[in-house]
């Protein structure tokens, strides 16, 4: 007997809903400007409370960009309510906030070929333009439309992921995680002063890393700089660690080793973060 697929559901204002449609006013600022804050967190093991969920990190992030734009804070136990229901179905959970105050929860299935990508990595395209980086950079809003417009255009060259650039041409970020490279017995990742997002998973990195003796420079990429990695990666609280194996840039191309012996240690030590 083939098994019937359960509706889509999402927490919205408080109320848990089966539907695949919602209803916003008109005026909404989050649809006529993105004027939202969001967080996408990957539960384990179905839990909020899991360590290498790190909700109260996603919450804390939150909660310093709403006070940044002085928005109203939201019922952080109710959001937690509706994250708890919607974990015990879906390991990824985007939980929204309006400039209201109102929270809108959904939920979505891990990328079927997340452990394909883990070990075989990526290509990445490096966008010709700091167009493409993001407005509002060190907050995760609702605009993310230069990132992807970026994405989409590194998948018609043949690219998975789009790197960022600013109007120097440094590196800064990809268009959906934080970039990681490995040169001279160090790990590197851009700064947060050159205008990237404070990433959950990239602090983590941070914290374990150093706390296994490792050095983490974090000074910003130059093109002089990204020619001396031995390998790359990118990462977020969704996909973890994933590997780069190529980068495109204008006519020419870089490649990597996915399974470069280093990488194990960003694997490694974002879980044994406290």
């Amino acid at each position: 007997m083939s098994s019937v697929s359960q509706p889509p559901c999402y927490w919205y204002d408080g109320q848990l809903f089966s539907e695949s449609t919602l209803s916003l006013p008109i005026q909404e600022p989050g649809l006529l400007y993105g004027a939202t804050v969001f967080t996408t967190v990957r539960v384990y093991e179905k839990a909020l409370s899991h360590p290498w969920t790190a909700w109260p990190a996603h919450i804390d992030r939150m909660t310093q960009s709403l006070q940044a734009f002085a928005w109203p804070l939201p019922d952080w136990g109710q959001i937690r309510q509706g994250a708890e229901g919607l974990a015990q179905r879906y390991p990824i959970l985007r939980v929204t906030v309006f400039s209201d105050g109102r929270s809108l929860i959904l939920g979505r299935s891990l990328p079927t070929n997340l452990t394909t990508l883990q070990a075989e990595g990526v290509t990445a395209w490096v966008a010709d333009s700091p167009d493409y980086s993001r407005p509002l950079p060190g907050h995760k809003t609702g605009n993310y439309l230069s990132c992807w417009l970026a994405r989409q255009v590194a998948q018609r060259v043949g690219a998975q992921e789009a790197i960022l650039i600013n109007e120097q041409g440094h590196w800064l970020e990809t268009s959906t995680g934080n970039l990681w490279g490995w040169a001279n017995g160090a790990w590197w990742t851009p700064p947060l002063a050159t205008r990237i997002l404070p990433g959950i998973l990239r602090s983590r990195l941070v914290q374990g890393l150093q706390a296994q003796g490792h050095t983490v420079m974090r000074i910003p990429w130059t093109p002089e700089q990204v020619t001396q990695f031995t390998c790359l990666a990118y990462t977020n609280s969704v996909v973890e660690v994933i590997p780069i194996r190529s980068v495109l840039r204008g006519a020419a191309s870089v490649n990597y080793n996915p399974d470069h012996g280093k990488l194990r240690y960003l694997d490694t030590a974002w879980r044994s973060a406290g």
